[in-house]
């Protein structure tokens, strides 16, 4: 009997059955909430403002507050992520302190949202004496996603062979000439996946907008950056646990959820797709 066969047999096994679980729990709770969720979702819905208290009316101000507030913090951390990268791992070396740096940054990958929103709260609302607005949670998710940015794209970078790098050098190109021109179009679809799947995380956080510029009940669009703003997130929150009308909220919070999740999966489902096509169009 081949005892190492048996081994991987049953190995990969255990792992198919545990793919699986966690596969039919995502689909369980995607079941729930689309089930409770669909019967709520009208044209009415998803272009008027909420009225009365938030028991009547749609969540079109959350939809345009979430779009604010997650293009703000693409345009602010992705530039910021990506030369962080490119210098990590085409120009510093590989001493003390570098390895230093890069540690800290993953573990900063893993710090509670929560502690980013205070820290946001007290450096740019207060020290920088932006307030609270959509400009200060912007930057506060800045922050928050960086690490994921910078990981993800120095990985990417990790992955292009240093024989490209060596040949175009070889050719006497610069560093910087080899690495705008030769280095990074390879990079770009792991960068790109990286930098949505930052978005998609961002999109969908409560803690950091609850304390730096969202907003409980405001019907109305954000008219410039230092405005406040409402987000799906932090509506969804205040209709599930903080409502005085739990019982009559709670369809819309269904609603809502409904709507958050859809647009955490089509922003991660555009990763993929274009990351696919990148990838065929330089096969071709």
């Amino acid at each position: 009997m081949n005892y190492k066969k048996v081994k991987q047999n049953i190995w990969f096994t255990i792992c198919s059955l545990l793919a699986a679980a966690v596969m039919f729990t995502v689909g369980l709770i995607c079941w729930h909430i689309a089930s409770r969720g669909l019967g709520v979702i009208s044209w009415e819905f998803l272009t008027q403002p909420p009225r009365q208290n938030m028991t009547a009316g749609g969540i079109m101000p959350a939809i345009v507050g979430t779009f604010y507030v997650a293009s703000l913090t693409v345009l602010i951390s992705v530039p910021l992520g990506v030369a962080a990268a490119i210098y990590l791992n085409e120009y510093a070396g590989q001493n003390c302190i570098i390895r230093m740096i890069k540690l800290s940054i993953r573990n900063l990958s893993g710090v509670p949202s929560i502690v980013y929103g205070l820290f946001g709260l007290g450096l740019f609302a207060a020290a920088f004496q932006l307030g609270v607005s959509l400009l200060t949670a912007s930057l506060t998710l800045s922050l928050m996603s960086l690490p994921w940015v910078i990981t993800a794209s120095e990985e990417a970078l990790k992955a292009v062979p240093d024989g490209f790098r060596e040949a175009s050098l070889s050719l006497g190109a610069t560093r910087w000439q080899t690495t705008w021109r030769v280095v990074l179009p390879n990079a770009v679809p792991g960068m790109a996946t990286g930098s949505i799947l930052a978005l998609a995380r961002a999109a969908g956080e409560t803690a950091p907008i609850l304390l730096t510029g969202a907003a409980f009940f405001l019907p109305r669009l954000p008219q410039s950056p230092a405005d406040r703003f409402m987000a799906l997130p932090y509506h969804l929150y205040i209709l599930a646990t903080q409502h005085t009308s739990t019982a009559e909220v709670r369809p819309l919070a269904y609603g809502t959820a409904l709507v958050l999740v859809a647009l955490v999966m089509l922003l991660n489902l555009s990763a993929v797709i274009w990351r696919y096509r990148i990838r065929k169009r330089r096969l071709w």
